[in-house]
């Protein structure tokens, strides 16, 4: 048995088990990134797609995604490779790719705009180590990396991955401990200090998806975009005001199908109320 150290679970594993997240395996009283190199889904997609609106605007990048995830959303739009029944069945199926290759891949993909590689649709900091080892390898071609993840790792994570990450998009799912414990099984204290030391060593944008009766009050968009604006870097210089932030529209899929689609003059009004302490409000999904 071996403790994980990636996120706030600290799972406890077994020897031949995986933990929480079902890509994170205990092999010779080790941890290991099982997904490492497994590669479920592949695209070259509009960087608006991750969503990035102020990194690189009109490029192309090549998204990546294995299998895995740390929470449980009601709502996944990914879960067929995130966390259900069967993402866990891909793992079978996965086909296994090096960083070398995957590389050799996105350089292919130049000459259609191809700027670098995301790596997205599952959570990609469960199996941090193949993001970490292809986006070394990336830099080393002038391509960018980018990181689309929900923020729940220990500092030690990010730091780990900082030096070759160039921008993320990271979920603040809502502002309050409730919503992340109860409906998401996440922890908002480890996202916001994820975000705030995130926030300080490279391009960070925001998303924050609003589900109806859950996190779609003025009051809790109020406190959140206050929090975000005060954000500072290394030397103590508030940057917060700059970081770019997505207010979306949710719409009934996987498990919470049990409300209607958010009303899109919601998420326009919950965008304006940001836009009282941000400079950069931009709605998704409407």
């Amino acid at each position: 048995m071996a403790r994980c150290g990636v996120c706030f679970r600290h799972c406890e594993i077994p020897e031949g088990k995986r933990g929480f997240c079902g890509a994170r395996i205990c092999e010779d009283g080790e941890i290991r990134a099982e997904n490492y190199g497994k590669i479920t889904s592949l695209a070259l997609d509009p960087i608006e797609k991750k969503p990035l609106s102020r990194f690189h605007p009109g490029s192309m990048i090549l998204s990546v995604g294995s299998y895995g995830c740390n929470l449980r959303c009601p709502f996944c739009q990914n879960h067929e490779i995130s966390w259900s029944a069967a993402a866990m069945r891909l793992r079978e199926r996965a086909e296994a790719v090096t960083p070398e290759e995957l590389v050799r891949c996105a350089v292919r993909y130049k000459p259609r705009g191809n700027i670098g590689i995301a790596f997205t649709y599952n959570e990609p900091l469960v199996g941090w180590e193949f993001v970490r080892d292809t986006a070394a390898l990336a830099h080393e071609e002038g391509l960018v990396n980018v990181l689309v993840s929900n923020g729940t790792a220990e500092p030690a994570v990010l730091e780990e991955l900082a030096p070759f990450i160039d921008a993320m998009n990271i979920d603040l799912k809502g502002f309050t401990e409730l919503y992340y414990a109860d409906v998401l099984g996440g922890s908002l204290g480890m996202t916001k200090a994820f975000i705030a030391r995130a926030a300080q060593l490279c391009h960070v944008e925001l998303t924050t998806l609003v589900v109806p009766g859950e996190n779609d009050s003025e009051d809790e968009m109020r406190a959140l975009s206050a929090w975000v604006a005060g954000l500072t870097s290394a030397d103590g210089t508030v940057i917060g005001e700059e970081i770019p932030l997505h207010v979306s529209r949710f719409f009934p899929r996987f498990r919470m199908t049990d409300r209607r689609a958010t009303d899109p003059a919601l998420v326009y009004r919950l965008a304006d109320v940001a836009r009282e302490r941000l400079k950069y409000v931009y709605t998704g999904n409407c």
